[in-house]
């Protein structure tokens, strides 16, 4: 979080140390944020404000601003404000009112920069373990890498192949059916839920599919745990591109992919990047049906003028 309100020199540090303690390791709506973004822009102001002023302020209801301190386990937003308080107020280096702001769109910037390190620093995670999990010369790999190719080559081999993502994760679904379909004859996106998706399993495991590759990111569907537990009876293997390893549902493989939670909504870089691998792997599983592929696709697309010619 970004602290934008003036304030002293050594308390800016100490105040944004204190909210981020507060927020680490929870999970927050969409509306949450809005909230705990506001209070890390407007903390000296906001922690005198009551909860349907802030709420005015952030955009929100007032019954949000009561969630979101319980959220953050206090019984109710006044039990938030008199902890909050403090980390402004206290100590010598109070802040004095009349002390002008910092300019706001210099610290928005300043946001906007900490919301793509935070990216770069979940890509470089998955980087980091592929690193280490890289085989020696003449030896296969157990970690990363090698889960990779094993399952690119088990997914490759699966006709049809059911990708699941329902609500946030159905646009990466979406992303990854695209092309997977250049290198794979028959892809499945189940981005819908209901009657739909369970038909849609059904069919796929009449027709001989093995597996299940899904996409299940925080906040996570119950709609889709459930279909991969029914998945599961009707026999497919699963494998789930997730936020973390420890996942809070049964699947076959995790491949797990941090998600960039410091915005508003989520962002999704990182396991986008991890399933465009998967792809790769598929790709290299079946090196003549992909080359074959692709040389048709690119006929067709010239043959229908599908792309703007350079």
């Amino acid at each position: 979080m970004s602290i934008t309100g003036w304030l002293p020199r050594g308390l800016e540090v100490e105040v944004a140390d204190g909210l981020e303690r507060l927020v680490q390791g929870r999970r927050l709506s969409p509306v949450q944020r809005r909230i705990a973004q506001y209070l890390s822009e407007n903390l000296p102001d906001a922690v005198f404000l009551s909860s349907v002023e802030l709420a005015e302020r952030a955009g929100v209801s007032q019954p949000s601003v009561t969630r979101f301190a319980m959220a953050l386990g206090f019984a109710g937003y006044p039990e938030l404000r008199q902890a909050l308080r403090p980390l402004v107020v206290g100590g010598d280096g109070a802040a004095d009112s009349d002390r002008p702001r910092r300019d706001g769109e210099a610290n928005g910037a300043r946001f906007l920069h900490e919301m793509i390190d935070h990216e770069i620093r979940n890509l470089t995670a998955i980087r980091d373990r592929l690193a280490a999990g890289s085989a020696l010369p003449g030896v296969r790999a157990d970690g990363l890498p090698g889960r990779i190719e094993g399952l690119g080559t088990a997914l490759a081999a699966c006709e049809p192949l059911p990708v699941l993502g329902l609500r946030g994760s159905s646009g990466l679904v979406t992303t990854f059916a695209y092309y997977a379909r250049r290198i794979h004859p028959d892809v499945r996106p189940l981005t819908h839920g209901g009657s739909e998706l369970t038909e849609g399993l059904h069919a796929a495991r009449r027709a001989g599919s093995e597996w299940l590759l899904a996409v299940v990111l925080p906040r996570y569907p119950a709609e889709a745990v459930h279909a991969l537990e029914y998945a599961a009876k009707l026999g497919f293997r699963t494998a789930v591109i997730a936020d973390r390893a420890d996942v809070p549902f049964p699947a076959d493989e995790v491949l797990p992919a941090p998600v960039g939670a410091r915005a508003v909504c989520d962002s999704h870089a990182a396991p986008l990047a991890l399933a465009m691998l998967l792809l790769e792997a598929m790709a290299g599983a079946a090196p003549l049906r992909t080359r074959a592929r692709l040389e048709e696709h690119d006929r067709m697309t010239d043959q229908t003028g599908v792309f703007l010619r350079p």
